[in-house]
């Protein structure tokens, strides 16, 4: 008799902790929402990687952050196929090639900021990466009159930290969708072929100003987008202005419609 007394204790004692348990849940669960801000802070942020659109356009786009030997050859490319194109520029370029930035710019080409020393801006406080933006920002005024608003951070590295700084300082921050590796000396076909089988409707494709075969690559790639029927032209054309959303997992730049 005794023993069963005991097991019925026991039994309650179970039931008791397992009614505390739930309770402690119950209040967990439905304090949740009051405890996570309703702001969206702890939404991950992403730049905008491609514009979703039906339309059969692309922008191309150089970053500028090494040697300037091939950025002549590649501007006359252009005026040859009458393109403007987006060119993101870092600081210390532009301090080395002050003339080529004016250049740039009157040939209608459109500039954007890549950041004064190319650094890891996840490893910068805010304070710092805003330094960078507005130092470089400050330069490319100085020598077109014109402030930049696209931003393309280096090596691609972002943060929820970074894109919210670059947009406090009034930039938008992108990315790309085509990536033509040019920075790794393939060859001229590799090149062509990588990038001409990954090009879409709202394509962004990443070249740099100085890569060793991107200024011989780049005819072949223009008449391609051409024969496909893209048109090409700079980010800022290719982009929403407003009423538009970025897609968190893909990148995309939606566009928001009634």
């Amino acid at each position: 008799m005794q023993k069963l007394i005991v097991v019925h204790k026991n039994s309650c004692l179970f039931v008791l902790l397992l009614f505390l348990a739930l309770i402690a849940i119950a209040i967990f669960y439905f304090a949740l929402p009051s405890a996570v801000p309703a702001t969206g802070q702890h939404e991950r942020l992403v730049p905008i990687y491609f514009v979703d659109t039906g339309e059969r356009k692309i922008a191309i786009s150089f970053d500028a952050s090494w040697g300037a030997t091939y950025t002549p050859t590649l501007l006359d490319i252009l005026k040859e196929n009458e393109l403007t194109t987006t060119f993101f520029l870092t600081g210390f370029w532009v301090e080395k090639y002050p003339e080529m930035v004016k250049e740039i710019f009157a040939a209608g080409h459109e500039i954007g900021n890549h950041t004064y020393s190319h650094p890891h801006l996840n490893s910068l406080e805010p304070e710092q990466i805003k330094t960078e933006l507005e130092r470089v920002g400050h330069m490319i005024y100085e020598l077109t009159e014109e402030q930049p608003y696209l931003f393309r951070p280096p090596f691609g590295e972002y943060s929820n930290k970074v894109i919210k700084t670059a947009e406090q300082c009034g930039y938008l921050t992108i990315q790309w969708s085509v990536d033509s590796l040019d920075w790794k000396e393939l060859g001229v076909e590799p090149m062509v072929k990588r990038v001409t089988e990954k090009l879409h409707p709202g394509a962004i494709v990443l070249f740099h100003n100085n890569g060793k075969y991107t200024a011989e690559a780049l005819p072949d790639i223009i008449n391609y987008a051409h024969e496909h029927g893209y048109d090409i032209v700079p980010i800022s054309e290719l982009l929403y202005e407003d009423n538009y959303k970025i897609d968190s997992n893909t990148g995309a730049q939606v566009k928001i419609t009634d």
